[in-house]
């Protein structure tokens, strides 16, 4: 009924993602918005809020939310910029600088099972259209 639907197809296949990623970041206690804001710490250090949204493109004050709740965790900090005041950068903690090799680690395996399970062509065609329709929507 919904084969052609934009909507439905987009959240019918985010559904059946998030489970997957939620399964392998619950691991880590963390769920799979945490995990991305977290690699994206950890590979940006010193980043703002801001360029976390931006990066992932999520809304600031989602970006803040995930970033409160990694800093409760003691994952991540914030420091205050050294050349204005009014900037809060983000550093990964001892606790985030652990997670880092095992949780890439763990992102590499799902996206090769996923890969294996979809097909390479597919999979790649799929993550390259719906970055292609993000871009033409945002």
């Amino acid at each position: 009924m919904f084969d052609h639907c934009l909507y439905f197809n987009s959240s019918a296949l985010s559904r059946l993602v998030e489970r997957e990623w939620g399964a392998v970041y619950a691991g880590f206690g963390l769920t799979p918005p945490q995990g991305f804001v977290l690699r994206v710490v950890l590979a940006t250090p010193g980043c703002l809020s801001s360029q976390v949204a931006d990066l992932l493109g999520i809304a600031r004050p989602t970006a803040t939310r995930l970033l409160d709740n990694l800093s409760d965790k003691g994952l991540v900090e914030r420091r205050q910029g050294e050349t204005d005041g009014r900037e809060w950068r983000v550093y990964a903690t001892r606790a985030g600088k652990a997670l880092e090799r095992p949780i890439n680690e763990a992102s590499a395996q799902i996206a090769k099972n996923l890969r294996a399970r979809v097909g390479p062509e597919l999979f790649e065609a799929a993550v390259t259209s719906m970055h292609n329709v993000r871009k033409a929507l945002g």
